[in-house]
C-alpha cells in the first residue's frame, strides 16, 4: 500500500515526464500516482480545478501543494530522499515555493513546448 498520494495532471506533457521519472525511482511502490485528468479521482480532497493547478499530494494524512507537496515526493523516494529532508527547513521550503511559483508562470509555454516535441 502507498505511503503517499500524489494528484497529477495526465493532459500535462510535462508532468507526464515528471511522474514517468518519480515512478521508475519509487521501487518500493511508496507512492500512489492519482491521474486528476482522467475523471473520477478516489479520495480527492479539493476541487479538479484547484488540482490541476498546483501540485499536491497528502502524507500523513496532511495535503500539501506546490513545493511542500515535491518535497513529500521526494522523501518517499530514498534518492531523493535528502532533497525531501532538507525541505523540511522553512526557508529552504520557501525558496523552493517562490521557485515554483515562478515556474507556474512558465508552465503554459513549457507544456505547448513538450507536446511540439512528444514523439508520435
Amino acid at each position: 500500500m502507498a505511503d503517499l498520494n500524489v494528484w497529477y495532471d495526465g493532459d500535462c506533457p510535462l508532468c507526464r515526464r515528471e511522474i514517468a521519472l518519480m515512478r521508475r525511482l519509487d521501487r518500493r511502490g511508496a507512492i500512489r500516482f492519482l491521474d486528476v485528468a482522467s475523471g473520477a479521482v478516489p479520495s480527492c480532497p479539493v476541487e479538479r480545478a484547484a488540482l490541476l493547478a498546483r501540485f499536491h499530494a497528502r502524507e500523513d494524512g496532511r495535503l500539501l501543494s506546490g513545493a511542500a507537496a515535491f518535497a513529500a515526493m521526494w522523501r518517499a523516494i530514498p534518492l531523493l530522499r535528502p532533497l525531501g529532508l532538507a525541505a523540511r527547513v522553512p526557508l529552504v521550503l520557501a525558496v523552493l515555493e517562490r521557485a515554483y511559483r515562478a515556474f507556474l508562470t512558465v508552465r503554459p509555454r513549457l507544456q505547448r513546448l513538450a507536446a511540439w516535441r512528444a514523439p508520435c
